[in-house]
């Protein structure tokens, strides 16, 4: 499977120049011919939280028409970071995966809500699982801080999944702790990771990207260049997976009774 990042800066609290960005970023990933592109986390908005009455795709409307037609018009797969939705008078930091037909494969809110950057005050946080198929593989995606939470990870994976996908806007300040994690969770699920983080500044945080694709062992296998927008791409030998599980089968030897 051909993978392509698109490590990108984000214009805080200014959706229109977001939109056309991304669409702009997304003709050039399909020159790469790869079967998914992968955005970073809330694009549309940034973290102008407290504006996102104004600011929000309202029914997740524009996002869908652009991505589903995207999808279909290149017949490529997306998982499209997240933006910030509204919806029934709430607000969501939301992930749609669209496949190469354009239809809707997957709809994630993100569950773990960061209180560092506000989100438990003007976001709803997600109470569903994800997962879907991507050309017959099995997969699901996380948000940024959902990746602090390894017994979260873990019950996506358990269900088989064979790439696990992070979207998020990660500051640099904790930069090294986005790599360890990204490779604890490769590791531990015995999956590939493909982690798009954003480029660029809000009024808070400094982004450096620093983008991964970790393969099953945790070693790193892509690694976008820092503080660079662009689009970044990699093959993944996903027959690493079972190989890897077959040689030491976690998910087999667990012991769930007893974890509380």
């Amino acid at each position: 499977m051909r993978v392509s990042l698109i490590q990108m800066a984000v214009s805080f609290g200014r959706p229109q120049e977001n939109f056309a960005r991304v669409l702009q970023l997304l003709n050039q990933a399909v020159q790469e011919e790869p079967d998914v592109i992968v955005l970073p986390e809330m694009w549309n908005t940034g973290y102008a939280l407290s504006d996102l009455a104004q600011l929000s795709d309202k029914e997740g409307q524009k996002t869908q028409e652009l991505l589903s037609q995207f999808a279909r018009e290149h017949k490529v797969a997306l998982v499209a970071g997240s933006v910030a939705v509204q919806e029934a008078g709430q607000f969501f930091n939301r992930t749609y995966v669209y496949g190469k037909d354009g239809q809707l494969l997957s709809s994630y809110d993100k569950v773990h809500l960061f209180g560092l950057m506000a989100e438990d005050q003007y976001l709803t946080a997600g109470q569903q699982e994800s997962h879907f198929e991507l050309a017959g593989v099995k997969a699901s995606n996380v948000i940024c801080y959902d990746i602090r939470f390894p017994e979260w990870l873990r019950t996506l994976m358990a269900d088989g999944a064979q790439i696990l996908f992070v979207v998020a806007e990660w500051p640099q300040d904790r930069m090294e702790q986005w790599e360890i994690l990204l490779k604890a969770r490769a590791v531990e699920n015995q999956t590939f990771v493909v982690a798009v983080n954003r480029v660029g500044d809000d009024p808070d945080n400094h982004f450096n990207g620093h983008s991964l694709i970790i393969n099953p062992l945790g070693q790193v296998i892509l690694q976008a260049s820092d503080d660079q927008e662009g689009i970044f791409t990699a093959d993944l030998d996903l027959t690493q997976v079972d190989q890897t599980r077959g040689h030491i089968p976690v998910f087999d030897d667990r012991k769930p009774e007893l974890y509380h």
